[in-house]
């Protein structure tokens, strides 16, 4: 009963997710695609940093602890582009400490969620952050 409702709600949003664990990207990426979203998904901050131009996604799901550019960097270099402004950007990382969510917070993130991810949480905060898609 509560599937219907989230579908309703997520409808037509373009989502990012980047991880450079591809079993949990390809999972969230699942998740979000069988809620309504259009998704796409990157292994890597370089990557997610480039798909993020061409993709325009109205919200990013990024996690933290990746090799070469870190998710802290990452948001911070989409923030830094005009077309990057706008965008909500959420941790979703295994870093849950005070000290890792202030960081996220001084990188640009507008959310920080601990993995494990619950889908009503994550549905309930895109529903905060972002207007319903007509």
């Amino acid at each position: 009963m509560l599937t219907p409702q989230i579908k309703e709600k997520s409808e037509g949003r373009r989502i990012l997710v980047i991880d450079d664990n591809h079993d949990a990207a390809d999972t969230l990426a699942m998740m979000l695609r069988l809620t309504g979203n259009d998704v796409k998904t990157c292994y890597s901050g370089l990557d997610g940093i480039a798909a993020a131009e061409s993709f325009q996604p109205v919200a990013i799901m990024l996690d933290i602890g990746m090799p070469e550019v870190n998710g802290y960097e990452t948001c911070r270099i989409i923030r830094e582009k005009e077309w990057g402004k706008s965008i909500a950007i959420i941790a979703l990382t295994g870093y849950g400490q005070q000290e890792d969510i202030q960081k996220s917070k001084e990188s640009g993130f507008n959310a920080h969620l601990v993995k494990p991810l619950h889908l009503p949480d994550l549905t309930k905060l895109l529903d905060i952050l972002l207007p319903k898609a007509e």
